[in-house]
């Protein structure tokens, strides 16, 4: 696993070079995002999922951003006042084989600029990704 001076290294390159670790620029959370994601469904409601992938990391808090990290992944949450308007931007990293690779980032702003979406968003892209990485592998592994 990564250690804190690892993660705060990986954070600094990743946030002064985001153009280039976001070939597809940083995803903004609206309302067709939502949709597409199938993430309106049941937003408002108080369940606890034991399942939640979001329970499972260690957490470093500081005044600048949260990072959370376990065995598979690395996310910063970084929580900005953007022209006056309250933005938090997350980036993902995977790390498998305890090297990290950049995969995503995103912002919320507005309505959906709560703890809320940022943790649902999150999730959602969390458990895609950990789905690609096992189908690849499904693959790979019946590769001759």
């Amino acid at each position: 696993m990564l250690n804190p001076l690892q993660l705060e290294e990986l954070f600094k390159e990743y946030s002064e070079n985001i153009a280039k670790w976001a070939h597809d620029g940083i995803l903004n959370v609206d309302l067709n995002l939502l949709n597409e994601c199938s993430l309106l469904e049941n937003v408002d409601e108080d369940i606890e999922d034991h399942d939640d992938i979001t329970q499972y990391f260690h957490v470093i808090e500081s005044m600048e951003k949260v990072t959370l990290f376990n065995e598979q992944f690395a996310i910063w949450i970084v929580p900005k006042m953007d022209l006056e308007n309250p933005t938090t931007y997350v980036l993902i990293a995977l790390i498998q084989k305890n090297s990290p690779h950049f995969e995503l980032a995103f912002q919320t702003t507005g309505v959906y600029n709560t703890p809320r979406y940022v943790l649902k968003v999150l999730q959602h892209f969390l458990i895609d990704m950990l789905e690609t990485e096992a189908t690849v592998t499904a693959f790979e592994k019946k590769e001759p």
